[in-house]
Formats: C-alpha cells, sequence, structure tokens
C-alpha cells in the first residue's frame, strides 16, 4: 500500500467531514464521482448517486437540524477504503436531540467518492426525531420529485 495514496484519502474523508459540518452540502457533492453512491444503509431506499443528488439528500435531511456537532473517534485507510467511526450529536429548534453513532464507509476511486455507506440505527433516531422534520423530509422528497421511499432519512453528518 502506498502511504501517499492511504493519507490522500484520509485527507478527502476529512475535507468531506470538515464541509459536512459546516453544511455546505454542495462542496460535499463535488467530492463525489459522477456514478458515486451515497448511501444510509438502514433507510428503506437506494440512495444518492452522483454530486447533485448526493448535495439535494444531505440538504432535505440537515438543513433544518439547528445544530449538529461531530466527535470523531478513529478513522483508518488502505489504498481505496476509509472507514470512520463517530458520533453525531443532532439538536432541533424544537428541543429534540440525538447522539447518533456511525460507521462510515468511504471507497475513492481516482480522487473522487465512489461509494459512502453509512451505518447507523434507525430506531436510536426516529426515537428522537421530531414529527416536524420527518413530515418536511418528505415534503421536500416529493416537491423534488423523489418517491417517498428514496426520501428516507439522510444521516451524514
Amino acid at each position: 500500500m502506498s502511504a501517499s495514496r492511504r493519507e490522500a484519502n484520509l485527507e478527502l474523508v476529512r475535507r468531506c467531514w470538515r464541509d459536512l459540518y459546516a453544511r455546505d452540502f454542495d462542496a460535499v457533492g463535488a467530492y463525489f464521482a459522477e456514478d458515486g453512491l451515497y448511501q444510509d444503509v438502514p433507510a428503506p431506499d437506494a440512495g444518492a448517486v452522483g454530486p447533485r443528488a448526493v448535495a439535494l439528500r444531505l440538504r432535505i435531511g440537515l438543513e433544518t437540524i439547528e445544530r449538529y456537532e461531530h466527535h470523531l473517534h478513529r478513522m483508518v485507510a488502505d489504498d481505496e477504503v476509509v472507514m470512520t467511526e463517530h458520533t453525531e450529536d443532532w439538536h432541533w429548534g424544537s428541543g429534540e436531540s440525538v447522539s447518533l453513532p456511525f460507521v462510515s464507509v468511504h471507497r475513492i476511486r481516482h480522487g473522487k467518492i465512489a461509494l459512502w455507506r453509512d451505518y447507523w440505527d434507525m430506531d436510536t433516531l426516529m426515537g428522537a426525531a421530531p414529527r416536524w422534520w420527518v413530515e418536511q423530509i418528505l415534503r421536500e422528497a416529493a416537491a423534488h420529485g423523489l418517491s417517498s421511499s428514496s426520501a428516507s432519512i439522510s444521516t451524514s453528518r
């Protein structure tokens, strides 16, 4: 394994996290290959493919959350995969909050994200999320021509 490739992959994912928590969803989308897939594994839909769809999915899921905080626990990488263990604390303006543990897997191809899969617990999120937020996600998804199954909750950070 090339140390420089490993470091480049780690740096790409670090920039992705930085931009996600700065709420620059378009910048996060720009890290993706045209055929790059972002998928929330517990969600019933297939995820989002390509930079614009990824940015839209993140915007729909996260834009109305008042604030979210990232707690990075560890990152490991090889030639093409970066795995991150982390926790996000989400806070809605209506007072609800949740601490949501994640494992995120990024596969990098030619300096772009080819795959981002998030593993988290749907029950933990839905046990804390306000009903208005879930309803808003469904409305936004419908307004953008997404089916209700593809409007499942986006968690990315």
